[in-house]
């Protein structure tokens, strides 16, 4: 909270004024996010690629508009996801990292093999 005081006191409060009313009306879930381990907080908020994913899956649909079967949609998701991950390379660097966190916080979500 003093951070986010100290934020509107300085000089990024008149560039964005929105932000810090915004924290404020949702304070209980910001500091719900900060009680994660940073690791795993950067996980959580590095989900553009899943953003974007949906967005151009969106623009691809609704450029296409009707369908005439339900298989011929599944058909163009399926072409249309096969491009879209195309480029990717790799998962998150960070990934491993945060899956150590969420181990130690969830152990009873994590199965062990037979």
């Amino acid at each position: 909270m003093a951070e986010l005081d100290a934020f509107e006191q300085g000089p990024w409060d008149v560039k964005f004024p929105t932000v810090v009313g915004a924290w404020r009306r949702v304070w209980d879930k910001v500091i719900a996010f900060f009680a994660f381990p940073p690791e795993v907080r950067r996980v959580i908020y590095t989900t553009n690629a899943i953003e974007s994913v949906n967005a151009r899956l969106r623009k691809i649909l609704k450029t296409r508009g009707h369908f005439p079967s339900d298989d011929a949609a599944t058909k163009l998701i399926w072409l249309a996801l096969r491009n879209i991950t195309a480029n990717w390379a790799r998962a998150s660097p960070h990934w491993k990292a945060a899956m150590n966190q969420f181990a130690i916080l969830y152990k009873e979500r994590f199965t062990q093999a037979a």
